[in-house]
């Protein structure tokens, strides 16, 4: 765990070390895979960096909130970059691909496909609706899971998005 922390702080310092603006984020999700609502429950921790209508993040989290039995399989680290393509007013759409690594999995490699829409509620704090697909990809198998959640981002400064495409109407 130790060795996982300190390469995850190591990510979150290269990424926050750009000029652009920091922001922190609570990730929760729930996916469609079989099982609990604590088996379906994804929780994670995100802390990037936003440029105008491009952002990446560094995120650590659990693909299950379920209480683990032997080893633990659902720790995973992520690099996720995201693009903001259209706003209007307060709300922006967003693209998010993501690619990471599932700690002590068989499955361990993950990709991520997300959409979502954004709420600006203040230039410090934005709200995102969003769901997509989780890939995961090991050395005999593979799977997918779709998911849907809501994020809440914290900006350090006052933040207002911006987007490639933009409805000028406030």
């Amino acid at each position: 765990m130790k060795k996982r922390l300190i390469l995850f702080v190591t990510l979150t310092t290269l990424c926050l070390r750009l000029h652009a603006q920091d922001y922190i984020s609570l990730v929760p999700s729930l996916t469609n895979s079989p099982g609990t609502i604590k088996d379906k429950t994804n929780l994670s921790f995100e802390a990037g960096r936003q440029w105008d209508v491009f952002s990446v993040g560094a995120d650590i989290g659990k693909t299950s909130m379920a209480k683990v039995v032997g080893m633990d399989t659902t720790v995973y680290m992520e690099i996720r970059p995201n693009l903001n393509i259209f706003q209007q007013g307060k709300f922006t759409n967003t693209l998010t691909t993501g690619i990471g690594f599932i700690f002590n999995a068989k499955e361990n490699f993950l990709t991520e496909l997300t959409s979502g829409i954004e709420y600006a509620y203040t230039p410090l704090i934005h709200f995102n609706i969003y769901f997509g697909q989780y890939y995961y990809s090991g050395l005999s198998s593979a799977s997918t899971t779709t998911f849907f959640g809501l994020s809440i981002m914290k900006y350090f400064k006052p933040f207002n998005s911006k987007a490639l495409i933009t409805n000028g109407a406030k």
